[in-house]
């Protein structure tokens, strides 16, 4: 390791790669309808850490409220975050309606748990206007 590196929790190194990349991801219940309680937030992240996992992720803040949950996700670049979404979703909303299925019952039917869509952020890193900057600063070769 160069004495030049700092460590940072946030940069992390493969093989051939070093990167940070976090994303910001909403989910809402079918419908916006308010299904989740406390204790379902609460398993609902012991169920996305653990698919976090899975994909080398870490998932490092989560919330919601009773109608959707909010994440903020480390993840590699090997990971497609479209199947992350896919496992992160589905294996909560099988676990969730297992766990809790007569309180999802009186909200939620037809097999659905949350909405079809969801948001994905990128964030962490400088805003864009200062890499765009940095980009453009860059000392080009002349000739």
């Amino acid at each position: 390791m160069s004495p030049r590196w700092k460590p940072n929790s946030d940069v992390r190194t493969g093989r051939h790669v070093v990167y940070s990349l976090h994303v910001h991801l909403v989910f809402v219940t079918r419908y916006r309808r308010k299904a989740m309680t406390d204790a379902m937030l609460t398993r609902c992240e012991e169920i996305m850490r653990e698919v976090c996992t899975d994909f080398e992720a870490e998932l490092k803040q989560f919330n919601g409220e009773d109608d959707h949950v909010h994440l903020l996700v480390h993840y590699p670049p090997k990971a497609r975050l479209s199947k992350l979404v896919n496992s992160l979703k589905g294996v909560s909303a099988r676990l969730l309606r297992k766990e809790h299925d007569a309180h999802v019952r009186r909200y939620l039917w037809g097999g659905h748990f949350w909405s079809g869509s969801y948001f994905a952020g990128s964030c962490g890193g400088a805003p864009l206007t200062v890499v765009r900057q940095y980009i453009e600063n860059q000392k080009r070769p002349v000739g």
